[in-house]
């Protein structure tokens, strides 16, 4: 089989972190050392279009959308077209449901196939949002009977987000998992001094490493910390992130003398992850998180997390983490269960499930929904090298 250009669009993608822009670089760069031709194409402040170790990567002028703290979005339909007719891909991938559905029609008619990947349940945003339960998933239902008719293949990450396909009657999903890179995030970036820079010996230390935006409700995390100092137990937390709430929340932590930090967005992955490490439990308050790649990366940490019960984290956190309804109590009880197993158990139970979630996995997922098979085995940390 020759080499594929898989050509991979994408909008809402954060500026600097985020799980998709994870996701995007981990896969672009399997996808390369697989032997294939990986291009991705992003909304940016400017044209661009540089090769990296992901492969080609894009960047088309694309507005701010307000009140998103960053997020930009591929608007100009004609110029994208044009676009992807030049790059002339032998497959198409898009992580994008609303703005960018179009394209599935335009795969067809080029005669390409072309996957759409959930990366979030459409149910799950609208009710984010504020939308009664019965008019979100009538809308989704809706949505997604579209999607699932336009594009070859529909890949969810987990068995939560592939639900929503199945209830109407799509046959075409295929089930692709994400993954955690097990040498960036290890239990050994632990370290003392870290820890006690946020907290005493006696306090536990919590972490939310997290978008501050409205379909990721932070909040949740500061009303499970309120509830933990009403029961008497010391606690702090440290929140890595930034986003569109983060001044509302910084200031209701004030309002109320909550022991929160909020460090903004951590641009450097060795602190990241040793705050990771260092933290006693993580939260992941999401609910209509599909994956969930921070909580995960807490976990090949050695940090165990507590998980939204609406979300697919429960299905990836396993027995190793905590369970919480979308409440400040319930979550404070999450966290209160998961210190009530001694430490070096818990840990370990974190690190050992997070092992079950490598890169090499998801790629071979991606390339078996891709249709593509492995044409070389190159070092992916070497754009262009072999292994």
């Amino acid at each position: 089989m020759r080499a594929l250009r898989i050509v991979r669009l994408a909008n809402f993608v954060a500026p600097a972190s985020g799980g998709l822009r994870t996701a995007l670089r981990e896969l672009g760069r399997g996808l390369r050392a697989a032997g294939h031709d990986p291009v991705l194409v992003v909304p940016g402040e400017r044209h661009t279009d540089r090769d990296t170790e992901q492969g080609r990567v894009i960047t088309l002028p694309g507005p701010l959308l307000p009140g998103t703290g960053g997020y930009r979005v591929l608007t100009d339909r004609r110029r994208l077209a044009a676009l992807l007719e030049g790059l002339a891909p032998d497959r198409l991938e898009v992580s994008d449901r609303t703005t960018l559905r179009w394209t599935g029609r335009w795969a067809r008619r080029a005669r390409v196939p072309a996957v759409m990947v959930s990366h979030e349940t459409a149910d799950g945003v609208l009710r984010t949002w504020g939308l009664p339960d019965g008019l979100s998933r009538r809308a989704a239902d809706a949505l997604n009977v579209r999607t699932a008719h336009v594009y070859s293949k529909v890949v969810c990450t987990t068995e939560f987000a592939e639900r929503e396909f199945l209830r109407i009657g799509a046959r075409n999903v295929v089930r692709a998992p994400l993954g955690v890179d097990l040498t960036a995030r290890h239990p050994a970036l632990r370290s003392a001094a870290l820890r006690a820079r946020h907290a005493r010996v006696d306090e536990t230390l919590l972490v939310m490493c997290s978008r501050l935006s409205v379909e990721k409700r932070p909040g949740t995390a500061l009303d499970a910390l309120e509830a933990l100092l009403r029961r008497g137990t010391r606690a702090v937390l440290v929140v890595a992130g930034d986003g569109p709430l983060r001044a509302r929340l910084e200031q209701r932590a004030r309002d109320r003398g909550l022991p929160a930090v909020f460090l903004g967005h951590v641009s450097d992955s060795g602190l990241l992850g040793a705050l990771q490490a260092s933290a006693d439990v993580c939260l992941a308050p999401g609910p209509a998180e599909t994956f969930g790649l921070a909580a995960l990366e807490s976990m090949a940490c050695g940090t165990p997390v507590a998980v939204s019960a609406s979300s697919a984290l429960p299905e990836v956190v396993g027995p190793a983490g905590a369970v919480a309804a979308d409440r400040g109590e319930a979550f404070a009880d999450a966290v209160a269960a998961l210190l009530d197993r001694p430490g070096a158990q818990r840990r370990e139970a974190a690190r050992a499930r997070a092992e079950c979630f490598g890169w090499g996995t998801a790629v071979e997922a991606f390339l078996a929904a891709h249709e593509a098979t492995v044409l070389t085995r190159r070092d992916p940390a070497l754009p262009g090298g072999t292994a």
